[in-house]
């Protein structure tokens, strides 16, 4: 910050020295003027003009420097109005012409400047990093069609249309289209609004072009009647079309940075552990029961098989599962790990029908682990009862690079001491959560339930997902 103080102060010094050289070459330059002709009429008011269109430039020049620049560079807060109306100042002290074409283009220059060191991170300032753009842009331009002496119709539209044009595009960017865009028929409305909006802009325009175009000779005629003709178009078509492009251009790229950011929070370690912490503990116990019930009924062979799925499961869980993307293979080979071991714990009973179809990837698919074994769990926990007749169909398939997933279980109400009836559904709308975060727009989640079954139906669109 005390290297950019001292920059400002170089930069105040460097351009005040332009300004008094300036000064002091108009008056050389006018008392030459004065000296070689006689009763020349320079000098009734001549000074006190000179000095104040220079003492005007360097006011100008600060105001930028020490109140629009600091402004415009904080991160939260948001500019004051002050910085729109000292644009539009700038702009009529070079229409004016108290303010030379020089000078001007320095000014302009200046406020390009403070645009592209406004801070980009601060919402606040987004109207007045756009007035300062397009006003820079306009003095800028303006002078130099000045500097080249371009023909009087373009100086006039210069001067009247286009400036109205940006306090138009302004108004309608930031006020109407924001309003009309959530009201019924948007379009129909923001036409209506255009009419009035343009109405009052073509007032304004002849306005400018009588104080700055005056006369009653063919000439000035013609050139009013131009530029007045010139600002239809561009007040109803021009300067609404672009407005409307902005608006829309600008919503769509605030939202995608919306949904990065939640993705990117939803990835991140603490939710997603506090997301799995959902589903695994409940699973590891349950597994850790399965062993140790099938270990009293038998020995080793089922044993050692239990415990060896176990063990690849864990090693899924604290190596992949931590991953963003893995390949959906080993996600599957998870899954069938763990309907196998549901399924030492289910064997025994003659009641319960499991049906997996499980078929595997075979085109490299990459998906986000843990998306699918919610659903499978969901099944087991809720759907299975070693009383009770129960059933469990599972159908996973690809078409067309998409994944389709459809889960059909049976349903056991919980009692109302039973410790998992306050997290029924918990797993469920985690993966959920996680599958608008990650697949926005990408996935179709259907879940259905009636009395006595529970259906779920996942689509999720693979393609490009490496």
């Amino acid at each position: 910050m005390t290297r950019l103080k001292e920059i400002t102060k170089m930069e105040l010094i460097a351009f005040n020295a332009c300004v008094v050289l300036a000064l002091l070459f108009s008056s050389a330059q006018a008392i030459s003027d004065h000296y070689s002709i006689r009763d020349h009429v320079y000098f009734n008011n001549f000074w006190l003009t000179l000095f104040f269109s220079h003492m005007v430039t360097s006011v100008c020049y600060l105001l930028l420097c020490l109140h629009v620049q600091p402004q415009m560079e904080q991160e939260e807060q948001k500019p004051s109005n002050a910085v729109i109306l000292l644009c539009i100042l700038i702009h009529l002290l070079f229409l004016t012409e108290i303010i030379s074409v020089y000078f001007s283009v320095l000014l302009a220059i200046k406020m390009m400047a403070i645009y592209f060191g406004s801070a980009k991170q601060n919402p606040g300032n987004r109207l007045y990093k756009d007035a300062i753009i397009l006003f820079a842009t306009l003095i800028f331009a303006h002078a130099s069609i000045v500097f080249v002496n371009g023909n009087a119709d373009t100086k006039a539209y210069f001067s009247s249309s286009l400036p109205i044009a940006i306090l138009h595009f302004l108004f309608l960017l930031y006020y109407i289209i924001p309003i009309t865009a959530h009201k019924r028929r948007p379009a129909l409305r923001f036409t209506g609004q255009i009419i009035i909006t343009a109405a009052l802009t073509f007032a304004a325009v002849a306005t400018i072009l009588e104080l700055f175009f005056p006369g009653n000779n063919y000439v000035q005629e013609s050139v009013r009647q131009t530029a007045l003709l010139l600002n239809l178009p561009t007040q109803l078509l021009a300067v609404p079309l672009f407005a409307w492009y902005i608006f829309k251009t600008r919503n769509r790229k605030d939202a995608e940075e919306i949904r990065s950011l939640k993705t990117e929070l939803g990835r991140s370690d603490a939710s997603l552990t506090f997301l799995k912490s959902q589903i695994n503990p409940h699973f590891l116990f349950n597994a850790l029961n399965t062993i140790y019930g099938t270990a009293l009924q038998e020995n080793a062979e089922r044993t050692s098989e239990g415990i060896q799925i176990l063990g690849d499961m864990m090693r899924f869980m604290l190596h992949e599962n931590l991953e963003n993307k893995i390949p959906l293979s080993r996600d599957i080979e998870y899954l069938k790990n763990y309907v196998t071991i549901q399924k030492l714990r289910t064997g025994a009973s003659a009641n319960i029908n499991i049906d997996i179809q499980i078929e595997d990837d075979t085109k490299g698919h990459y998906i986000t682990p843990m998306l699918l074994i919610p659903f499978i769990e969901n099944a087991f926990k809720h759907g299975i009862s070693l009383q009770r007749p129960s059933h469990i169909r599972v159908t996973l398939n690809y078409i067309d690079n998409k994944l389709y997933l459809d889960v059909i279980n049976s349903i056991h109400k919980k009692t109302d001491n039973d410790p998992e009836h306050a997290n029924s559904g918990i797993g469920l709308q985690n993966v959920s959560r996680r599958l608008e975060l990650i697949y926005p727009k990408r996935h179709e989640l259907i879940i259905r339930e009636n009395a006595s079954e529970f259906f779920v139906h996942l689509t999720v669109d693979l393609h490009d997902n490496a």
